[in-house]
């Protein structure tokens, strides 16, 4: 199932069922696991894992080198997540020393032209349309959806079920649970729709916008925000963690 134009290192590790397409590249220290399908001219250049049932889409290229001006051609790496989808033309780098690897979780749809640059960390089921372009470190945890042109500044963190919607500069860390969008880009509220679909029960969807109206929507800073809402609300996992994320932001929350 390996295309007779297709080239593979010698170190690398294919499973037995996986497909290579046409003038394809598998190189040193990449490892694809079974039912990956890998399409013509894809370059996996070097220290690559690639779970189970990964699928790679033309010409896409996973594994380069950081565009980061301090690597000096550390051994680093780029992981795949089990189910994974990367369509055309995609690029994801490896990590620097920073961190060690560039990781992209489980399940998760990355649709054309989307680059993730060195050390940046995909949770699990995520989408990100098409053209989006991560600098390095960016983290977006699980669940999380990114529209399609969306430039994301380096260090920024976009939270579990959060939203952003197309066209939109993310500068600043996305919370948990929310909708962004515009440019320059601002809070509309929880992301009721994702919630929804998630299967979030009436109670937590509750508190979580009491949450957001406390920290957001109220006469109080950020911080007097999270406080009274540790004193007035429910201590469920979700409103914990919509606390503690705009807690340990470190480039500011959006508002």
């Amino acid at each position: 199932m390996i295309h007779r134009t297709a080239l593979v290192d010698q170190t690398a590790h294919v499973a037995q069922d996986v497909s290579v397409g046409a003038y394809s590249i598998i190189g040193p220290k990449v490892t694809i696991g079974e039912g990956c399908r890998i399409a013509a001219h894809v370059v996996l250049e070097r220290n690559a894992r690639l779970g189970a049932g990964v699928k790679v889409g033309y010409g896409s290229v996973i594994g380069n080198d950081p565009q980061d001006l301090k690597y000096q051609g550390e051994e680093t790496w780029v992981e795949i997540g089990e189910g994974t989808v990367i369509r055309e033309y995609c690029t994801i780098n490896r990590g620097t020393t920073a961190t060690g690897r560039t990781a992209v979780g489980q399940r998760c749809f990355l649709m054309s032209y989307v680059h993730v640059a060195h050390d940046c960390v995909i949770g699990n089921d995520v989408i990100v349309a098409n053209a989006v372009q991560m600098a390095g470190h960016v983290t977006i945890e699980d669940r999380a959806i990114v529209s399609g042109l969306v430039p994301i500044h380096q260090f920024v963190r976009i939270g579990t079920f959060a939203f952003v919607g197309g066209g939109s500069r993310v500068n600043q860390d996305v919370p948990p649970y929310t909708k962004a969008v515009g440019n320059p880009i601002h809070l509309y509220g929880l992301n009721s729709v994702g919630l929804q679909r998630a299967g979030v029960s009436p109670e937590i969807k509750l508190a979580l916008k009491r949450a957001y109206r406390l920290v957001f929507n109220s006469d109080l800073t950020v911080g007097q925000g999270v406080q009274r809402a540790r004193v007035e609300l429910p201590a469920v996992p979700e409103v914990e963690h919509f606390l503690k994320f705009i807690e340990g932001s470190q480039r500011g929350v959006l508002v």
